[in-house]
């Protein structure tokens, strides 16, 4: 078999190889969800009669047969067959003959491509969100076992005032929930069927998009078959750029333990199993994987810019250009789960130095509560400020952990509203479980077993 677009004619050898690219390596990736898709398609093709019911059963057994080969590694895709989309056909026309050719029937590859691309990063958003939850999860009882550890807060990374451990795992605990709040809302964007845009412009046939919505469980079919088509590139930016906060703030999470975890300060120690040794050095235990999580933070970035410079000016319609979305899309999502994966077990097993912290605790830590000490007096703070500035000589040590508890209102060190984040937790994987039920339940039902749509680069 041939390629899907074959006429009379064949391309430059140099040419095939520039406009394939890696797409048949990466739609190995996608496989599942193109054959899902593909079957959601053909039961909606028999309902309006463009195929028999004995084409749909026999068309059926032979995608089963592919996400089957595909599971075992075992259904390769060539260059000279360009994409999973033109495997997909070929195979089923090879066993199945004329159904195979029908299969086709009012849907383009790009139909094929943004549909497998939706349910992929579909069910890479809820096990992103789900992973998420787990190290916020992990964050706030972190949180809650250490909110009594002092630990000295710094601003321009200056001693500035006392804190606690327990403030600081709780923001970043916070922090994440908002970025995860994120990744829900493009999750609903995403939640959309496309199928049936064909090359951007429908076809005269009567497709019914609604029922193959229905089929692969999308919230709703996404209305104007230009802009399904117009989207592609764009739903995937947005993902990313909901992969790309969290990304942030794992990176922020992983400065600091790298920092704080250094001889010179020692609030922290490392597991050792997230450490490599140097090759020279003998005593070295390095912080590598957070060090390339910072880098592969920057990566994730750099994915999304690449593909929204390449949709930005592309006029509507159909564009190859859409092709080179699709690599930086699958690097960068798979790239953030490992960013997640990775603090994760640097949370779970940090181990927390409380005389290293306490040491900390130098009399000027207290400049700022002995100047509202004297406001509380009714000196005016300014006149304060300058009294304590100029008499930093004078300031005692005190207990670090009654000034910690001393600040009880809300979101403070003595008053760190856990329950609140713990709240907001449970009700995002409310979420994330009931549409992973949904889902499941769907799919299987279709397809008659399980599968999974989104499967993370080994």
């Amino acid at each position: 078999m041939g390629k899907l677009w074959h006429k009379n004619y064949e391309l430059d050898a140099f040419v095939e190889r520039f406009t394939v690219g890696r797409d048949f390596e990466l739609d190995q990736y996608l496989l599942n969800a193109d054959c899902v898709a593909s079957l959601a398609h053909a039961t909606m093709l028999e309902s309006i009669e463009i195929l028999t019911k004995e084409e749909l059963t026999a068309l059926r057994e032979g995608l089963i047969a592919i996400i089957e080969a595909h599971q075992k590694e075992a259904f390769p895709i060539t260059r000279a067959e360009e994409d999973g989309h033109t495997a997909i056909e070929n195979y089923l026309t090879t066993h199945y003959g004329e159904a195979g050719k029908k299969i086709h029937t009012g849907r383009s590859r790009n139909d094929q491509v943004i549909v497998a691309t939706r349910l992929y990063a579909r069910d890479f958003l809820l096990t992103f969100i789900h992973h998420g939850l787990e190290l916020v999860n992990n964050l706030l009882v972190f949180a809650a076992q250490h909110q009594a550890v002092p630990m000295p807060g710094r601003t321009h990374m200056q001693i500035a005032m006392p804190s606690s451990v327990g403030l600081w795992a709780g923001a970043y605990a916070e922090q994440l929930l908002d970025d995860l709040l994120l990744a829900k809302t493009a999750y609903v964007i995403n939640n959309q069927s496309p199928l049936g845009s064909a090359a951007s412009y429908g076809v005269p046939l009567p497709l019914n998009r609604e029922l193959v919505a229905d089929l692969l469980g999308f919230a709703k079919v996404q209305n104007n078959v230009l802009y399904a088509n117009n989207s592609r590139g764009k739903m995937e930016s947005i993902i990313l750029d909901a992969v790309d906060q969290a990304a942030l703030t794992l990176s922020k999470i992983a400065q600091d333990l790298i920092l704080y975890s250094m001889p010179e300060f020692g609030y922290f120690t490392l597991p050792d199993n997230l450490c490599s040794g140097s090759s020279i050095m003998p005593q070295k235990k390095n912080p590598c994987g957070l060090e390339l999580l910072r880098a592969k933070a920057a990566t994730i970035g750099a994915c999304t810019n690449q593909i929204k410079n390449i949709i930005k000016a592309l006029p509507s319609g159909y564009n190859r250009d859409f092709q080179e979305t699709k690599e930086p899309f699958i690097r960068g999502v798979n790239t953030g789960l490992g960013c997640v994966q990775i603090i994760d077990l640097a949370i779970r097993k940090v181990k927390v130095n409380n005389e290293k912290l306490a040491a900390g605790f130098i009399p000027e830590i207290y400049a700022t509560d002995a100047a509202l000490e004297l406001v509380a007096q009714g000196i005016p703070f300014r006149d304060a400020y300058k009294e304590v500035g100029l008499n930093l000589d004078q300031l005692k040590a005190r207990n670090p952990e009654s000034t910690i508890n001393a600040k009880t209102y809300t979101g403070t060190t003595g008053n760190l509203g856990l329950d609140q984040a713990r709240a907001a937790q449970t009700e995002l994987q409310a979420f994330v479980q009931a549409e992973t039920a949904r889902i499941e339940t769907k799919i299987a039902r279709l397809v008659g077993f399980p599968v999974d749509l989104f499967q993370p680069e080994n």
